[in-house]
């Protein structure tokens, strides 16, 4: 037999084919022997005790070494299928992935029909997680028919647990699931990480007996220690990866929310380099993005304010808040801003400051806006800026009964015959503002300046049960406050206004056009009034027997001339206010 003699192959030959040539070699010499025997005993010759004996005892050791060689390459081909799925469980952290190729080599190491892997939920109780048959198929749940009785007992002992004939097996035959499955051959293993049993491998056959040793007990075992850090380093992976996710959303929900705040908000470190800013920031400084960030604030504030680099290392320094802080600096582009800036301490969840926040609010557009107002507020009387809603401006008016005052001043046309434009103007314009004062003293609503006179009402837009006393007042008002304003002017710039006071029906609205609108009171209680200031003396308050039979107990009044207005049929019965009560 010596040609059949092996050495170690220096070709890097595999141990795979080391053991196919050598089960070829036992087979060819039993071949042989067999051929041999036949040969001798055809030709009749004897073959002696001694002789057959020994041909005996080879036959038998090649028997032996034959089924030695099948045992080996068995269990190489599981020693092999074990080391594969090792690589292969422990290179990937897809659980999906891990968790079928799990199922499928312990049906390959097995020879099970069926294969499931059960663990524990969040509960405590036990899940299929995942079931295979030999066709490397998913089980649907209706095909999960298993021992629970062996489940829990492996589960409480911790020990795997291998029965070759379950219905036949005095622990377990006389179960219901076993009977109603008809289940046969079984192999259950704990699946443990670092001493805690988190689930278990499950395995059988419900045709074949003693399907399952002790060695694919064993095997499986070993695998199954694998197999369960593998399941658990997947599904750790599962669950940062869903955190990430989680994380992930809450960030770009986070950068949403920052980048849509109308503020500037600015954080810095406690090196005061700029970490973090929005876009608010970025428009409201004019500044970009790439600029802003990592750039100092102690190069960055003293261009707004020269104190708030300051505020910021009391801030972080001494846990000091500045809110409500208003800078009024040029921007290289936008020119002059309004900023309205609040510095806190920027804080870890543990309270350990990790630098500063600033707030930036542009109030550069509001205090323009407050500004207009202010000067239509001098235009037009507050309390008819408050009534008008923007959105639903229209032409026209409603009717309302009101008492209107016309104030004019006497005298001013040879006045302004014989002074200078500008002084002219100046001096009007401290008779006006005496008017103004003394009308609005009593929330009276200012018309309209009519070069030297003013027009005003009482009792729109906002009701007003004494109209007519507060018109009465705003006049009596007028006159005192000129008799103040005389000590203070020069004799020859002394003026005094001759007002006339009427009641009625006016319709108030707007008049005009759509880019040209007044708010204004038109009807013949208005020409009623400004009859009767024409017909007034200077220093005279002239009012109508309508509007003073309203007033009459609260005021002293004599009667004066009737008046001859132009378009009135009959003359005015008109009355000279002296003085209140």
């Amino acid at each position: 037999m010596g040609q059949y003699m092996l050495n170690q192959s220096d070709d890097g030959s595999s141990t795979e084919d080391y053991l196919a040539t050598l089960h070829q070699i036992t087979i060819q010499l039993r071949r042989q022997l067999v051929s041999r025997r036949v040969i001798m005993a055809r030709a009749g010759l004897p073959v002696p005790g001694e002789i057959w004996e020994g041909l005996l005892r080879i036959d038998g050791a090649l028997s032996s070494l034959d089924k030695k060689i099948e045992e080996d390459e068995h269990e190489r081909r599981n020693l092999q299928a074990l080391a594969e799925i090792g690589r292969v469980v422990n290179s990937s952290l897809d659980l999906e992935r891990v968790l079928h190729e799990v199922m499928d080599t312990i049906i390959q190491l097995t020879g099970a029909k069926r294969a499931f892997l059960m663990q524990r939920n969040n509960q405590g109780d036990m899940d299929i997680v995942v079931a295979r048959n030999w066709e490397r198929e998913s089980l649907t749940a209706n095909e999960y028919e298993i021992s629970t009785t062996i489940v829990n007992q492996v589960l409480t002992d911790g020990e795997a647990i291998l029965t070759t004939n379950a219905k036949a097996d005095p622990r377990f035959g006389s179960q219901e699931s076993i009977v109603a499955y008809n289940l046969r051959s079984i192999l259950c293993v704990p699946l443990k990480v670092k001493d805690k049993l988190t689930g278990v491998i499950y395995a059988d056959n419900q045709v074949r007996e003693a399907l399952f040793t002790e060695r694919e007990r064993s095997i499986l075992s070993a695998f199954a220690d694998q197999a369960a850090v593998a399941l658990e380093n997947a599904r750790l992976f599962a669950s940062v990866q869903q955190t990430l996710a989680e994380v992930i959303e809450l960030k770009n929900l986070m950068e949403d929310v920052f980048a849509s705040i109308a503020s500037g908000v600015i954080t810095a470190d406690t090196a005061n380099h700029i970490t973090l800013c929005n876009r608010a920031a970025q428009l409201i400084l004019d500044m970009p993005m790439d600029v802003l960030l990592g750039a100092s604030l102690s190069d960055l504030l003293p261009k707004l304010s020269p104190d708030l680099m300051e505020r910021v290392l009391e801030a972080e320094q001494f846990d000091h808040r500045f809110i409500g802080m208003s800078v009024n600096p040029e921007l290289q582009h936008r020119g002059p801003v309004d900023l309205n800036i609040n510095i806190t301490p920027l804080k870890t969840a543990e309270e350990k400051t990790r630098g500063v926040t600033i707030v930036i609010d542009d109030q550069t557009e509001k205090r323009r806006l407050e500004a207009q107002r202010r000067l239509f507020g001098q235009m037009i009387s507050p309390a008819v800026i408050d009534q008008l809603d923007p959105d639903s401006l229209q032409l026209g008016g409603r009717r309302s009964q009101i008492t209107v005052l016309f104030a004019d001043l006497r005298g001013f046309t040879s006045f302004s015959e014989a002074t200078g434009p500008e002084t002219l103007v100046n001096v009007l314009n401290k008779y006006l503002a005496e008017a103004t004062e003394a009308i609005l003293s009593q929330e009276g609503t200012i018309d309209k300046f009519l070069g030297d006179a003013v027009m005003a009402w009482f009792n729109a837009p906002i009701p007003q049960s004494d109209h007519t006393l507060r018109a009465v007042k705003a006049a009596l008002a007028i006159h005192d406050a000129v008799r103040h304003l005389h000590r203070a002017l020069p004799e020859q710039f002394r003026l005094s206004f001759g007002i006339g006071i009427h009641s009625g029906e006016a319709l108030l609205g707007l008049i005009g056009s759509q880019k040209r609108l007044q708010y204004t009171a038109i009807g013949d209680c208005v020409n009623t009034a400004r009859r009767l200031q024409e017909n007034a003396a200077g220093g005279q308050i002239l009012i109508s027997r309508v509007a003073i039979d309203a007033v009459a107990n609260q005021v002293v009044a004599r009667s004066v001339s009737p008046v001859h207005a132009e378009g009135k049929e009959r003359p005015i019965e008109v009355y000279e206010i002296l003085s209140l009560r």
